[in-house]
């Protein structure tokens, strides 16, 4: 099989190109039907997706090849800066995910699209299943909410599958600055009063292939098991990076940023469960496992 992975040199891109390149994750084997398979990297040094013409032609000439899976997980996910510029989260958290679907109906080939918990206002308080009604009150979330409507009018073969709290070895993430942080002081403030689920990628990434592979179309969620703060996902970071630093909780008032936080993102996973079940590791087993790793 050819799959084409978007925003490939991302956190999760880089994740799924190194499993499928292995036959393996952390949790085990990927299904049978991937092993193998011809993988193709894009990000935007390659590929402009909000470009529909770019993207057409760059399906022209891989139509001799088609592509049997596109997984997209190219995204604007600076969330501030999305509040700050709307326009560009439309192009990259919308317009984008529109033209990879349109090229992923021409090819006849199933379409993964990565969204994310700030699709729901975050005030429910108990953990959001994929029938709750969107309602995001960011710039980010409202682009990737629109992302996820234009994936489903624009190809028929489509998974929509939501995360949260991803934390991976390449990039910038929640783990690795608190690491930093924490070891450049003797005590540091986290926030206490928002709380989600922490998801390693690799997890994710075996997932994402699992729900590939079944071929119940539809909207997923998967993260990390548990539910915890981030002050709490930050105490364990320390306490399993074995650094002398003390964390103490603060309220979101003291940390005010551009864009709203939710307050309670944890999700679901009843579709993981109903399908191809749930492996997702609880959050701190897989943490552990992470910090290991570096």
């Amino acid at each position: 099989m050819k799959i084409l992975v978007t925003g490939g040199k991302g956190q999760l891109g880089t994740e799924l190109s190194a499993i499928l390149k292995s036959g393996k994750s952390e949790l085990g084997k990927i299904p049978q039907r991937f092993i193998d398979a011809e993988v193709t990297a894009i990000d935007i040094d390659t590929l402009d997706l909000a470009d529909a013409g770019a993207v057409d032609a760059f399906g022209a000439r891989r139509a001799a090849a088609p592509f049997g899976l596109i997984i997209n997980c190219a995204a604007m996910t600076n969330v501030d800066a999305c509040e700050s510029d709307p326009e560009a989260a439309m192009k990259g958290n919308a317009i984008a995910v529109r033209n990879i679907a349109m090229l992923a109906e021409r090819h006849g080939a199933g379409l993964v699209h990565i969204s994310t918990d700030y699709v729901f206002s975050g005030s429910a308080g108990k953990p959001y299943a994929e029938w709750d009604v969107p309602a995001p009150a960011t710039a980010y979330g409202k682009s990737k909410l629109l992302g996820e409507q234009y994936a489903r009018e624009a190809c028929r073969r489509v998974f929509i599958v939501r995360t949260a709290w991803l934390y991976g070895k390449n990039g910038n993430n929640f783990v690795k600055t608190i690491r930093k942080i924490a070891a450049e002081n003797d005590s540091i403030k986290v926030v206490h009063d928002q709380v989600g689920n922490p998801t390693n990628a690799n997890d994710f990434a075996h997932h994402v292939l699992k729900i590939a592979a079944g071929g119940d179309y539809g909207t997923y969620h998967a993260t990390g098991g548990g539910i915890c703060s981030w002050h709490a996902f930050a105490e364990e970071i320390v306490r399993l990076s074995g650094i002398g630093c003390t964390v103490n909780a603060c309220t979101t008032e003291e940390f005010p940023r551009p864009a709203p936080r939710p307050a309670y993102s944890a999700m679901d996973h009843l579709m993981l469960r109903a399908t191809v079940g749930d492996e997702m590791r609880p959050w701190q087993e897989a943490l552990a496992a992470f910090i290991e790793s570096l």
